[in-house]
């Protein structure tokens, strides 16, 4: 079966499981769920997801170079290979995800990773495709070691379903298996903002790197989730980069250009509160507040819903899409996952994100309608929206906001 039909497959199968772990807890009153967590987890799994059918491919052929013109072995499929790769795999994630939150600009792409406070299956979407790019980076040594292209990328696959089910808080602990494999213990352990809790179980699949390498921590109480400096903020853009942000604030101010690259190297508890404050203020992001108004839940929540249903169809019709068809696409979920987390924070300027979106659709019809016609209807929207701008983009605001007055900045 082809890797874009297993990545299709894989979407309604997670989603089921997040659903099934709501249902759970809701039957239980456990409040492990926030609405706008969920949606800013669910969010950012998206947008990876999206990106990962475009660099799957990319991913694949670079594995492949490397194989052949820098290849030490010629490794064929057999069960013993099949397992040492499985070994190899995970042994090499743990020290990329060690590394991930003891090198600043590895953490810049992780953090986001761990920045819920909840923690719960949707909390296994954030991933970013800066970290997607910095892991198949270290990966980039078994195909030098020998390993087909085929054989990594099909193991990839299958070792990133089992981290999915270790993000809940629903599974206690699991007798022998907590000798041998990374449980929902130990995961909710790395998790943690406790202190006790910090930089532990960095495994994937196998426990065993951690306690070889001293960074085991057995679960004693409930942790604290999150980072130790929160975000409070469900800004699709903003948990993305406000890191980087910190560094270059943090290297600005080191005088001489040695100090300044070597805040990037340095360990993330380096870095001061302050560059988030100071890049805050720049960029004039401010804490998030979400008042649970029922109306502007669901309007959310549909466009996640939408934006699902896209990806599921992108996913499985992937080999049959034209560039221009990838380009809009793509542009118009990441429209959509901006539009999402401004609205939790009532940003005024959502309706400039839904004219783009309109016009991103008008102008995509241009491969399904008659040019005259999509050319038609651009003018006449985009004119429209130009010249009775302020009336739209206040009946639009009212629409989406109605009592709650939007917040401008």
């Amino acid at each position: 079966m082809r890797h874009e039909i297993l990545l299709a497959l894989a979407i309604p199968l997670f989603t089921g499981f997040i659903v099934l772990e709501m249902w759970v807890a809701h039957r239980k009153s456990l409040p492990y769920f926030q609405l706008p967590q969920t949606i800013a987890n669910i969010s950012i799994g998206i947008a990876e997801r999206t990106c990962d059918l475009l660099t799957t491919a990319l991913f694949f052929t670079w594995f492949q170079y490397l194989n052949q013109r820098f290849g030490i072995f010629s490794i064929r499929p057999g069960i013993i290979h099949w397992l040492l790769l499985l070994l190899f795999t995970d042994f090499i994630w743990y020290w990329y995800h060690r590394l991930a939150h003891e090198i600043n600009i590895f953490w810049a792409a992780h953090i986001v990773h761990h920045q819920s406070e909840d923690f719960n299956y949707t909390v296994s979407a954030r991933i970013t495709i800066f970290q997607a790019f910095i892991r198949n980076g270290f990966w980039s040594i078994l195909p030098v070691i020998g390993y087909p292209a085929e054989m990594i990328t099909s193991l990839l696959l299958l070792h990133g379903l089992y981290p999915f089910f270790v993000h809940t808080r629903l599974v206690g602990k699991l007798g022998i298996l907590e000798y041998v494999l990374v449980t929902p213990s130990h995961h909710r352990v790395h998790h943690a903002s406790d202190e006790k809790y910090l930089d532990k179980n960095y495994g994937d699949v196998f426990i065993i790197w951690d306690k070889l390498f001293g960074t085991f921590q057995k679960e004693e109480s409930e942790p604290a989730y999150g980072i130790t400096h929160p975000l409070k903020s469900y800004s699709f853009l903003w948990q993305h980069f406000h890191y980087f942000m910190e560094l270059l604030v943090a290297a600005r101010e080191e005088k001489g250009v040695f100090n300044k690259i070597k805040v990037f190297f340095a360990r993330p508890d380096s870095i001061s509160p302050l560059a988030r404050e100071k890049a805050a203020k720049f960029f004039s992001i401010r804490s998030a507040t979400h008042d649970g108004d029922p109306s502007l839940n669901r309007y959310v929540i549909w466009q996640v819903v939408g934006a699902l249903l896209l990806l599921v169809t992108t996913a499985i019709a992937e080999s049959r899409l034209g560039g221009s068809d990838k380009f809009f696409i793509f542009t118009t979920l990441l429209v959509t996952l901006i539009n999402c987390g401004a609205i939790l924070e009532k940003k005024t300027w959502i309706g400039y994100l839904e004219a783009a979106r309109l016009l991103l659709l008008i102008a995509w019809s241009y491969q399904l309608l008659p040019y005259w016609i999509t050319t038609a209807a651009m003018t006449t929207t985009a004119s429209l929206l130009y010249f009775y701008r302020r009336p739209a983009k206040y009946y639009y605001l009212l629409l989406v906001y109605k009592k709650f007055k939007p917040v401008s900045f």
